[in-house]
């Protein structure tokens, strides 16, 4: 009996300290790392959460988890000296009225010693299309575990739908509107790319990262289509570029959106990691660079995409600006 006694006693006092470590008070991160036999529905329970709000929070296309993926969780704060509801939002990648209504606030005032809830600010999603701001991307991009080797990434502009389509709110209507001419008209799956970038800085995420891009160069030969985009990421960036002037937004979100895929994917800017659509010819599959004379080729992403869409100008215009923003990150990240 008294063996009975000390079992159940020890069995209390581990959960206590699993629920405490859960939520535990001031913890540098409101992220939790995926172990073996995690699911969305136990790590909810865990922080007193639901799945739902759980892919909200972390941008997820399905409740499929990897383990040493990240994912941000609510969490029980005790108010330190100096706080204010803004640096905890900032710090815990929450919002001032999300904090308030969790902890039913009246006012800005806290108190050194008071408890709060801390939940993490939900990301605009539409079924599967995650849209984020380049800030929100970093941390959704670094935060996610893939399982397919990527060693290109792909340059496209979309010519249609171009600028005159975008009015500044109609992001989902747009990659569904793509989707269906994927999927209805070219007969494919899904969204042929995995990211879409807009005229004001936002990107979307469309097909999942571990799933190849499909159609996207647009090839005769499918064979040769399939085998380029294997290892591939596509992005289509929103524009004509043969006409329209890229806008300052979606420049700094191409460029910082390159240069994050470039880190995680353990990449280096140049031909070979980076290529555009003009580089291919679209019958034979036959990467041709600069020496399109007698081949079938797009103008793809542009003839003004960062000056032009030559392996010259991707060398002096966009490779360089890649290069930049990564020794950028790379020093915010320390």
């Amino acid at each position: 009996m008294k063996k009975c006694i000390y079992l159940f006693f020890c069995v209390a006092v581990f959960w206590q300290l699993n629920w405490n470590d859960a939520h535990a008070e001031n913890n540098p991160r409101n992220i939790y790392e995926v172990k073996q036999g995690d699911t969305l529905t136990l790590i909810a329970k865990k922080y007193e959460s639901t799945a739902g709000d759980l892919k909200l929070f972390n941008g997820l296309q399905s409740d499929r988890l990897l383990v040493g993926q990240k994912l941000r969780v609510p969490i029980m704060y005790k108010v330190a000296p100096g706080d204010t509801l803004w640096r905890l939002a900032e710090k815990y990648d929450s919002s001032v009225p999300i904090i308030k209504t969790a902890n039913g606030l009246s006012s800005n005032a806290i108190n050194t010693g008071q408890k709060l809830i801390i939940i993490p600010k939900k990301l605009a999603m539409d079924g599967k299309f995650v849209l984020m701001t380049r800030e929100e991307f970093r941390d959704w991009i670094f935060n996610q575990k893939f399982t397919r080797k990527v060693a290109k990434v792909q340059q496209h502009h979309t010519y249609q739908p171009s600028y005159k389509q975008f009015n500044g709110t109609n992001h989902f209507a747009i990659m569904k509107g793509m989707e269906e001419y994927h999927v209805g008209g070219m007969k494919w799956s899904m969204i042929s790319q995995q990211l879409t970038t807009f005229p004001d800085g936002k990107v979307a995420v469309g097909r999942p990262f571990d799933i190849a891009p499909e159609g996207s160069f647009g090839l005769q030969n499918k064979e040769a289509m399939h085998k380029i985009e294997a290892d591939a990421i596509a992005i289509e960036n929103l524009g004509d570029f043969d006409s329209n002037q890229m806008t300052a937004e979606q420049k700094e979100t191409i460029v910082t959106v390159t240069a994050l895929l470039m880190l995680k994917y353990g990449l280096a800017p140049s031909i070979d990691t980076i290529t555009y659509h003009h580089w291919w010819d679209i019958n034979s599959g036959e990467r041709v660079l600069d020496n399109s004379h007698g081949h079938a080729v797009k103008t793809c992403p542009g003839t003004e995409f960062f000056g032009g869409n030559s392996t010259a100008s991707a060398k002096k215009n966009f490779y360089p600006l890649v290069r930049k923003k990564i020794q950028e990150i790379r020093a915010a990240m320390h």
